[in-house]
């Protein structure tokens, strides 16, 4: 493996251990904290804000400073973060550990260029390929955040204070490992591409191009579909009467099959191309879909998460792969930046509602809304297809 691929799934490990562990307790600790049921996802909301709002600013530091410093600099940002959150905690102060998403957002922004920083890292051939290897450093975090939740969630005073605390130092040794990065001084992240503009006129717009434009709803729509059921997910087994132990084995399973995968979708889409496993990704999501219909056993939700997550890892993936494809060299900044601010608005909004569908509706009722947007991402891949390959046909004719 390239090395800066193997630092920066090392890094995407780290960033996804964060997110892991916050997601399966932060709706709880909210809870605890919280003055009102509705707000227990609140602070993981704000985070989700926070990285949104950081996204565009990332992209200008990347550019002038360097991918390398950005890395370092939003690592240690989540550092700080988790120890604020740590604080919040033990001290009781909703207030607190609320606030601390703002600056665990920056560490999550910086932790969205990881993939494409690999991509720009080698040759185009292997891009996709680098792309989804970064990605499998989350199934690190899939093992070790829920197990860390649980192994930690009572030492050394309140619930998940310990918790914190050892993300926290996880997030500062991501910093140390941006720091032995060795990115190429020219790529699309950290140059300004200002001598690739000259043919501006030659190439359509990022809201003209059809490949951006589809590759942008697939990676909002299906990160929304699955955060907002990720997010509800503790609510809804804590409603059924589930236990911790029980939640995190489920988000543990589900973080598997968002990551696991990743050794070899590269690889399918390699050989199938981007939008067949994509579309692989919306029948699994109907899957999930399905399954959170039929009830809420235990077994119903794994079954669900699981699926859930195998779907949003041929999407995403996908998703990412089709916009390095279809994005002109000089539009590559700006059209990340995009991607991932939709990308998080998506996943803000779904999450700022995840709580109060989770008190006020059954599971099935949340399962059967998300499928609306999957059947759009579906009906926007066939269209698109359909069109590319008409474009084939017309130019053999």
């Amino acid at each position: 493996m390239n090395r800066n691929v193997l630092l920066l799934a090392l890094c995407q490990a780290a960033m996804m251990t964060s997110v892991s562990l916050v997601l399966s307790s932060s709706a709880l600790i909210g809870t605890q904290l919280s003055p009102s049921p509705e707000l227990a996802t609140l602070p993981l909301a704000i985070q989700y804000l926070a990285t949104l709002l950081i996204l565009f600013p990332l992209t200008w530091c990347m550019q002038r400073l360097g991918a390398r410093t950005t890395f370092i600099f939003g690592a240690l940002a989540g550092a700080l973060g988790l120890s604020l959150a740590a604080a919040g905690i033990y001290l009781e102060s909703f207030f607190l550990f609320a606030l601390s998403g703002l600056l665990i957002g920056i560490f999550n922004g910086a932790g969205q260029y990881y993939r494409f920083a690999a991509a720009d890292a080698v040759a185009v051939e292997h891009k996709s390929l680098a792309i989804s290897l970064t990605l499998s450093g989350g199934l690190i975090a899939a093992l070790l955040g829920p197990n860390l939740a649980r192994w930690s969630r009572e030492t050394l005073g309140p619930d998940f204070f310990a918790s914190f605390l050892v993300l926290a130092i996880i997030a500062a040794g991501a910093a140390l490992l941006a720091g032995a990065l060795r990115l190429p001084a020219h790529g699309s992240l950290e140059h300004s591409s200002n001598n690739q503009t000259g043919d501006a006129c030659c190439r359509p717009s990022l809201l003209n191009n059809p490949g951006v434009l589809i590759a942008i709803l697939a990676a909002v729509g299906s990160y929304a579909v699955m955060n907002l059921l990720m997010s509800a997910t503790p609510l809804a087994m804590m409603h059924c009467g589930f236990g911790f132990d029980d939640t995190a084995w489920v988000i543990q399973w589900h973080l598997i099959a968002m990551f696991a995968p990743s050794f070899f979708t590269g690889q399918l889409i390699q050989r199938f191309g981007c939008i067949p496993v994509m579309l692989l990704g919306c029948v699994l999501n109907f899957g999930s879909i399905g399954i959170g219909l039929l009830g809420v056993e235990l077994t119903h939700f794994e079954t669900a998460l699981v699926l859930l997550g195998l779907g949003w890892n041929f999407l995403y993936i996908g998703a990412s792969s089709l916009l390095v494809e279809h994005c002109h060299p000089a539009d590559n900044h700006r059209a990340r930046a995009l991607n991932d601010t939709l990308v998080f608005a998506g996943v803000t909004g779904a999450t700022l509602v995840s709580g109060g569908l989770a008190s006020t509706l059954s599971w099935a009722a949340i399962n059967l809304y998300t499928g609306l947007p999957v059947l759009l991402i579906l009906l926007g891949l066939l269209g698109f297809r359909l069109q590319t390959r008409d474009a084939v046909r017309d130019l053999k004719l």
